[in-house]
């Protein structure tokens, strides 16, 4: 089969069906076998893309770009909504990929969650942050070019983190997903998604230029 296809039937189709099987199926406290599954299914589309020349060093910078994720996530825990955890996902697959982006973001609600809490929530997390990089790898050309786009991508990053989130809420509430209930949480969820929404820009305008440039001459000397 096609690598490119495996991945996204990997990222598109299995790991979205184990979070929602995750939150129908399982007990509430196997939260945590659900995690783990979907970062061991995110590791596969990554370690496909894989060369052997520059294997170790995408490695070292998925470490880096998970590690810079949470520790903006913790810096900025005193402002409600307001995190760069996301800017930093787009921006990783933006410059290595989008098997690199997906994995950066569902590492970074993982890790991160062992300081806000783990709970049935996190797998909805690791995947709404996952899907954002993945998808910014796929539009990396459109959006290392354009700020106007990535401004827009920004801002539906954090319409598509809000939405898949309110789905968890249903799911919680319900048992099952009743579409009148997610339109209710949706609603409620305005002033939050609106919020996500900003803080996406602000650390997009501010970050992305900041770390691109690093980025691209730490790739161009290493091979990245």
């Amino acid at each position: 089969m096609n690598k490119s296809v495996l991945k996204y039937i990997f990222v598109l189709i299995l790991i979205p069906a184990l979070v929602i099987a995750g939150a129908l199926v399982y007990p509430e406290r196997s939260y945590a076998i659900v995690s783990l599954a979907v970062a061991l299914l995110a590791c596969v589309p990554f370690f496909i893309s894989f060369e052997k020349t520059s294997s170790t060093r995408r490695l070292v910078m998925l470490a880096v770009m998970t590690a810079l994720s949470v520790a903006g996530r913790f810096i900025f825990a005193p402002i409600p909504f307001f995190k760069p955890v996301t800017a930093m996902v787009v921006i990783a697959g933006m410059y290595f990929g989008a098997e690199f982006g997906f994995l950066t973001g569902a590492l970074s609600a993982v890790i991160s969650n062992f300081y806000f809490g783990q709970g049935a929530w996190t797998p909805f997390q690791m995947f709404s942050w996952g899907i954002i990089g993945f998808i910014a790898g796929i539009l990396s050309s459109q959006l290392v070019r354009s700020k106007i786009i990535l401004i827009i991508y920004g801002a539906l990053a954090g319409v598509v983190y809000s939405l898949i989130m309110d789905i968890w809420t249903v799911l919680w509430i319900d048992g099952m997903f009743n579409p009148a209930r997610f339109s209710a949480a949706v609603i409620t969820a305005l002033p939050v998604t609106l919020k996500y929404v900003i803080s996406n820009i602000i650390f997009l305008i501010i970050l992305a230029p900041l770390f691109g440039k690093k980025i691209e001459r730490l790739k161009q000397k290493y091979g990245i």
